[in-house]
């Protein structure tokens, strides 16, 4: 019998998930978005605006999808321009709502540009929710985001300067960017290295790539780097959250997985050519194809899930994850998949 990691019915739809515009520091306009990222077959852009929620509900059509949604920090000590001068915390709060003009974790006191709260209602920015650079006080603000209906993701760890320290302890994330275009091409790449940790602690994190765009239309140079294929059944806003929110997706610098599915304990993997395919365990157990242009492999793991169980028993929960790396260095990720979703 076959179990399908990716959806075997439904579409991809290219996504960036990690964008601003002139509603705070961006050069382009919600349109103008909307308008370069369709050029280049994205269906769906998340307008993260610094500090405030703002919908843009009147860019979503049948080819395109405006996810609402916003960036928060949470610095450790002062700012200037916008930039801390040491570590801090950020995070996209996508809305499951797509009317959703009010956040219960909003902060008016840390709203930055001051023009965006233009944008706003006065009852949003009658919000002071409290902050500080602890994970205790993330803790509450997760929690809190979730229940009121926010997917919640950390953004780019090194450009932030944190380590395992201060991530650790983190509870109720959906999402960690693994790569992020404007960070990268800045000279801070990001890694795999957080999402793996918060996987062992019993975290249900999943791997992100977007842009985390500010350009102009003249020079797009933080732009078209990273993205998430969401697959889905059709391209409407509420079965795009439901996707990612199930991990119906995976996240990419560049290449391509078609196809992904478990038989029989062997792992079926279709991708874009690949110069190297892993597979990747919570344990020391992990599997890793070379070569040229490879595009359909497989992977015996009859072996690995048959002791799955008494491992899980003993430490944390039993998952793998895939990484597709092609020829000029670009990698792609799949979420972890957990021994429940294949045993």
């Amino acid at each position: 019998m076959k179990t399908y990691l990716l959806p075997k019915d439904g579409q991809f739809y290219k996504a960036n998930l990690h964008m601003h515009t002139v509603v705070s520091d961006g050069k382009m306009t919600p349109a103008e978005v909307k308008e370069e990222y369709m050029k280049r077959g994205y269906s769906i852009v998340a307008y993260t605006d610094h500090e405030a929620l703002v919908p843009h509900t009147e860019l979503t059509d049948d080819k395109f999808v405006a996810i609402t949604s916003y960036e928060i920090a949470t610095n450790k000590g002062a700012c200037q321009g916008g930039f801390p001068f040491e570590q801090t915390y950020h995070m996209n709060l996508y809305a499951k709502d797509p009317n959703k003009d009010l956040s219960p974790v909003f902060t008016m006191s840390r709203l930055w540009p001051a023009h965006a709260g233009n944008y706003m209602s006065e009852e949003a920015k009658a919000v002071e929710w409290p902050r500080e650079y602890s994970i205790e006080s993330l803790n509450a603000l997760i929690a809190r985001a979730n229940e009121d209906g926010f997917l919640v993701s950390y953004n780019h760890p090194n450009w932030s300067l944190q380590n395992y320290k201060d991530y650790a302890g983190l509870r109720g994330v959906w999402g960690v960017e693994f790569y992020n275009t404007g960070c990268a091409r800045a000279g801070y790449p990001d890694t795999m290295q957080p999402i793996d940790d918060l996987l062992q602690q019993g975290e249900r994190v999943f791997p992100l790539a977007a842009d985390d765009a500010h350009a102009g239309k003249d020079t797009l140079h933080d732009c078209f780097g990273g993205f998430v294929m969401v697959k889905a059944e059709k391209l409407a806003y509420k079965t795009v959250m439901e996707a990612l929110e199930k991990g119906d997706f995976y996240a990419s610098s560049g290449p391509a997985i078609e196809e992904l599915y478990l038989e029989d304990g062997v792992l079926h993997l279709k991708t874009s050519p690949a110069a190297k395919v892993e597979v990747i365990t919570e344990r020391r157990s992990r599997w890793c194809r070379r070569g040229e242009g490879l595009t359909e492999l497989t992977f015996d793991l009859s072996d690995y899930i048959k002791t799955s169980r008494e491992v899980s028993e003993k430490r944390a929960p039993s998952y793998f994850r895939i990484t597709v790396t092609d020829a000029s260095g670009e990698t792609a990720q799949s979420r972890a998949y957990f021994e429940e979703e294949w045993n």
